[in-house]
């Protein structure tokens, strides 16, 4: 077959899976025509991810996949739409939302084991509770936590406990660390069970997101369970995604402004101390 024949089969393949123009020649199953558009999608979703954090402009996808400009733009569209690829800037385009949480999540497992010191010292400092959770889609998920030695514990979630993001300080901490598509997606598949949570609302979420990062950390109370205060803080991989949180909880008197601040101040400290290249 020669190239020009080749190019012109081509050429009629990007017309008819945009949905345009006239169908593939006959000789070609409908079947063939979705296995061969899937194998492109592929193909750029790999010269994406191979691109690592600095993504890759369409002249430079359209040069590592062989595809043309519009076949290129129609597949990014889709990608996009959906998560699995991003707009990183205004002209490159990196891993979307959907893929980045597998690519920088380590095992639970990996992840206590790294945090673990952290919780030992920042309750030992206090002696209340220190708790870690991890993302589990809209949910967080308590992978460790230590015991403080102050008489009356508050033990306000054990290990395996899931709950809505962003109800206890250390999802509030790790939702206000995701980007806002993320934080309003979250919020939205929680919506029906924020009343069980001190009559939490969608929009009071928003406001607690807000304060988080105006502040740098997190304090909630009386949501996840009532007369519980706790301060939280997200805890990022090494290439500066939010990867986890920790928190301390106690009762509401034994946290005033001064203590609440004065743990965030010792977690910040103790992660850049024992995590100082963030988790691995």
């Amino acid at each position: 077959m020669s190239k020009a024949i080749t190019n012109k089969i081509v050429h009629q393949m990007d017309v008819s899976e945009s949905g345009v123009g006239p169908l593939v020649p006959s000789s070609e199953r409908p079947e063939d025509v979705s296995s061969r558009t899937l194998q492109r999608g592929l193909h750029l979703l790999d010269a994406v991810l191979e691109s690592g954090r600095n993504g890759l402009r369409v002249v430079d996808l359209c040069r590592a996949t062989g595809l043309e400009r519009a076949t290129v733009y129609r597949l990014l569209a889709t990608l996009m739409d959906c998560g699995y690829i991003a707009a990183h800037g205004r002209f490159r385009y990196v891993a979307g939302p959907r893929l980045s949480e597998h690519l920088h999540r380590s095992a639970p497992s990996d992840v206590a084991a790294q945090l673990q010191p952290i919780l030992a010292r920042v309750s030992a400092a206090f002696g209340d509770a220190a708790f870690a959770i991890v993302r589990d889609g809209s949910r967080s998920h308590c992978i460790a936590r230590h015991v403080g030695t102050h008489p009356v514990q508050v033990l306000v979630i054990q290990v395996g406990t899931r709950q809505p993001l962003g109800v206890g300080a250390a999802g509030l901490a790790l939702l206000a660390a995701l980007p806002d598509k993320d934080v309003e997606s979250v919020i939205g598949a929680n919506t029906a069970d924020f009343t069980h949570y001190g009559r939490m609302t969608p929009d009071r979420m928003r406001i607690l997101v807000r304060s988080t990062r105006e502040r740098g950390w997190s304090v909630i109370g009386n949501h996840a369970t009532r007369g519980v205060l706790a301060v939280g803080m997200a805890v990022l991989s090494s290439d500066g995604t939010p990867k986890a949180s920790i928190s301390v909880a106690s009762t509401i008197e034994r946290m005033p402004r001064e203590r609440q601040q004065l743990i965030a101040r010792t977690m910040r400290e103790t992660l850049s101390e024992l995590l100082p290249d963030g988790l691995i």
